[in-house]
């Protein structure tokens, strides 16, 4: 690969749309709004417009050797998005490249069987079983849309899994065919959401949106395939690119319009990552998205600058009497009555000087003794925290995140407010993510707002004023104040530092943000 390349290379093994909508044609405008070079390997050709396709032709194996092997001379990929691949020996070509390429790149598979236009079928009829016996076992992520799924579950009707229980049902089903992730898109399934069934090492669950009513949706399949690839490529974990692709197809539907007398084209482009409204909400696999928690809207926390993060009542009371106006105790045991003193202790110290005190984890307790709020790690989602109970007593809900599927998943209970971390190095407590730096922290802040976004994680005064340029609501410090020689010049230290970074101008958000796991 030439070394001056910057831009990661992802192939399109796929078919050609001689009408421009869908396949390759629509792979290159995904690899382009993702920023990464794309290649393509043409598997097969069709003669089609925007009303149908008239004619299929499987590309004669040696060919589609020639350009495999032509690209992987000199372009290796670090990801390959398949689509139309036209017949099982092109499925074998392909898998007999995969082995000769010196690293191994991440595989997705868009199980093209059919048309989204007129329904023509563009398979032969091994392809069904190659895909499954052959190209399935190599993938890293299989990509089809409902009716595709039935497809290769060989279901009696193709509209079996249009029903969000029946798809759950059939996970052992689809797990049984590979143990590479899946996500399944639900566009074609009708109904006001957009639900797309994800199952990655990261999470399990939905990913969902509104759905965009459109006539022009051609190609959508292959935007969603090929930006989940090109999301791979750049670094991302699966469960971050499929929330990268969800938001690069709803963009592209948006701006999909006709071209022809039949369905238009979806049209990826840049930007879209910076539209909140693109950002999908995340669900677990028990939460339906067609019917999902009637969750309430928090108020927003309303204070900006020091968050302090402390593990007892007396430097609550401590820092608070220094200035501080946020303050979350945090005690990381089972609740006894130790542990409940300190809450009620803390609240208190709080209550004295108008400070607003947010209890990490002990929703219960925060709810019991009068805090101002309950802070929860993801780990925390899990239980059966009374989410109605804590809005009706007027408490405020902040959120940890560490990576885009955390973000999707904290933007779904419609907190008060999220925390970006850790933005650096942190020795608070070991983390598997790599620090989101000021990169990060400023897309975060950018594409949440106006929900205040909070960043934490390794900040010292020096470090302050960087992260007060990317324009958060506020920044958390632990250990930067209790463990300080004196506390209280710290807290005005920090103070000092986070105005000056208010006090130039603000550094502009990325188009897309970097990998953080």
């Amino acid at each position: 690969m030439n070394s001056a390349s910057t831009r990661p290379i992802v192939w399109s093994v796929a078919g050609s749309d001689s009408g421009g909508g869908a396949g390759i044609q629509a792979d290159q405008r995904a690899f382009d709004a993702l920023r990464v070079h794309g290649c393509t390997a043409v598997a097969a050709l069709t003669a089609q417009n925007s009303t149908g396709v008239q004619r299929i032709q499987a590309v004669e194996p040696a060919m589609l050797e020639a350009q495999l092997a032509a690209l992987a001379s000199d372009l290796p990929p670090r990801a390959i998005k398949t689509g139309m691949l036209g017949s099982a020996a092109n499925v074998q070509v392909l898998l007999r490249q995969l082995q000769r390429l010196p690293q191994r790149p991440a595989l997705v598979v868009d199980p093209v069987w059919r048309a989204s236009s007129d329904g023509a079928d563009l398979s032969g009829g091994e392809l069904r079983q190659f895909l499954i016996d052959e190209l399935l076992p190599q993938a890293t992520v299989c990509t089809p849309n409902r009716r595709e799924a039935a497809w290769l579950l060989g279901l009696p009707s193709l509209d079996s899994l249009n029903d969000d229980g029946a798809l759950l049902a059939a996970l052992p089903r689809l797990r049984a065919l590979s143990d590479c992730a899946w996500v399944v898109t639900g566009g074609d399934a009708g109904g006001t959401q957009a639900r797309d069934l994800l199952l990655s090492p990261q999470f399990e669950g939905w990913l969902s949106l509104p759905h965009i009513p459109t006539a022009h949706h051609h190609g959508s399949g292959c935007t969603f395939a090929a930006s989940l690839g090109a999301a791979l490529a750049q670094g991302f974990c699966v469960a971050d690119a499929a929330v990268l692709a969800k938001m690069a197809t709803a963009g592209a539907l948006h701006a999909g319009s006709a071209a022809g007398s039949g369905a238009g084209p979806v049209r990826a482009e840049p930007g879209f990552a910076l539209r909140r409204e693109l950002l999908p909400q995340a669900w677990p696999l028990q939460c339906l998205p067609h019917d999902p928690p009637q969750t309430p809207r928090f108020n927003p926390w309303r204070e900006r600058g020091l968050y302090a993060v402390v593990d007892n009542a007396a430097w609550v009371e401590r820092l608070s009497a220094a200035g501080v106006r946020t303050l979350q105790l945090r005690i990381k045991r089972e609740p006894d009555a130790a542990l409940e003193a300190e809450v009620v202790a803390a609240v208190a110290a709080a209550r004295r000087v108008g400070a607003t005190l947010f209890i990490n984890d002990h929703w219960q307790l925060a709810l019991r003794h009068g805090a101002d709020g309950v802070h929860l790690g993801q780990e925390d989602l899990d239980g059966a925290v009374d989410l109605q109970a804590l809005a009706r007593a007027g408490l405020q809900l902040g959120v940890s995140s560490h990576s885009l599927w955390e973000l999707a998943r904290a933007w779904a209970l419609k907190p008060s407010y999220i925390a970006c971390g850790p933005v650096h190095a942190t020795t608070t407590k070991a983390m598997p993510w790599q620090p989101q730096g000021a990169h990060n922290l400023a897309y975060w802040a950018a594409l949440l707002d106006p929900l205040p976004v909070v960043a934490i994680g390794g900040l010292t005064p020096e470090r302050t004023v960087q992260a007060a340029r990317c324009r958060p609501a506020g920044f958390a410090v632990a250990s930067g104040l209790t463990a300080a020689e004196h506390p209280e010049a710290a807290v005005a230290a920090y103070q000092q530092a986070w105005r000056a970074g208010l006090g130039v101008p603000g550094l502009a958000a990325p188009e897309l943000p970097k990998p953080s796991l």
